[in-house]
């Protein structure tokens, strides 16, 4: 366990778990418009695709006594000791993931079906820029990835459990 303390990291598993879900919302997406070649923009359906970036800053334990969020800043000095000598600068404040929905700009792919009702006067389909296989292997990962996250706040909780049962 760091120094820091279990709740910072549930929350940063917390915005794992947000953003897993949204990849396997945007993958299950794809998947069940693998064949729509009309939507109400106009054209096929359009990919989607989760991008992984840095979440936003979590203050670290310190933060808040220093602006006095909590309740134990007012009790008796005693108490709290002075942490700052045990956690380095970078890590006082911890960041969590964000995934941002991007819709691929990719082309369209074009296959021969003159039968289609929407093949142009070529006898062309524009299909959506979506392979099930890939989209199958990101979805195991971001599986992976999600109950990686559960598995965190899992032990998080377990050890708080402890803790209070002492």
């Amino acid at each position: 366990m760091s120094s820091i303390g279990i709740l910072p990291s549930i929350d940063i598993s917390a915005t794992g778990l947000s953003a897993m879900r949204r990849r396997m919302n945007a993958i299950s997406s794809n998947i069940a418009n693998a064949e729509t070649t009309r939507t109400d923009e106009g054209g096929p359906y359009r990919r989607r695709e989760v991008i992984m970036t840095e979440g936003d800053k979590f203050p670290g334990f310190p933060f808040f006594f220093e602006n006095q969020k909590s309740k134990l800043a007012i009790t008796n000095p005693r108490h709290l000791q002075d942490r700052s000598d045990r956690i380095p600068e970078e890590r006082e404040r911890l960041h969590g993931v964000d995934g941002q929905l991007e819709i691929s700009q990719e082309d369209p792919i074009m296959v021969f079906d003159p039968s289609h009702p929407d093949a142009n006067a070529d006898g062309y389909v524009a299909m959506p820029n979506v392979n099930i296989v890939q989209e199958m292997v990101d979805l195991i990962v971001a599986s992976r990835a999600y109950e990686a996250n559960l598995t965190v706040v899992t032990a998080d909780k377990e050890m708080i459990k402890k803790a209070l049962e002492i």
